[in-house]
């Protein structure tokens, strides 16, 4: 009799191993923080760009922005922005919504984030990467659009623009 129970645990804990070994785990990161975004803060889903008064969506790295009197979802901000220095523009992070329409507390954010606001200092996650063009580096120009040589592109002069 003590042969058997020891057969019948020796099942169980046969079969309880195995089936632990079957079970998967998937950890599935959908939505990175982008580069730019701050440093701590790899569980937020929304930032808030006082600058430009939009919104980035982390999970779906998309900008969220008023355009034309409703809430339009891009990649890009709008065109008016499309210059706008993200690395080094004041990002509010949203820690206290967890929705799809962080734009409903738009008013409040508005005003309490105004334009040019800065709270604490942050550090990006990323490096911006500078891109040079090889255009920059032809003769006579220095990479800024001026000539090297102090004249203004048409024939001799003395680095003085006579306009």
């Amino acid at each position: 009799m003590k042969t058997l129970k020891f057969i019948a645990a020796g099942i169980v804990l046969l079969l309880s191993s195995t089936a632990m070994q079957a079970q998967v785990s998937v950890n599935v990161n959908i939505g990175s923080p982008p580069a730019w975004g701050p440093v701590g803060y790899s569980a937020a889903e929304y930032y808030y760009l006082p600058d430009v008064q939009a919104y980035y969506d982390v999970r779906q790295s998309q900008f969220i922005y008023l355009g034309g009197g409703q809430w339009v979802r891009s990649r890009n901000l709008p065109t008016q922005y499309r210059s706008y220095d993200l690395y080094n523009g004041y990002k509010v992070v949203l820690n206290d919504y967890h929705g799809s329409r962080p734009y409903t507390y738009f008013k409040n954010h508005k005003v309490k984030y105004y334009k040019g606001y800065k709270g604490k200092p942050q550090k990006t996650i990323g490096v911006r990467k500078v891109v040079i063009h090889k255009d920059s580096y032809k003769q006579g120009n220095n990479g800024n659009g001026h000539q090297k040589n102090g004249n203004n592109g048409h024939g001799k002069g003395n680095g003085k623009d006579k306009h």
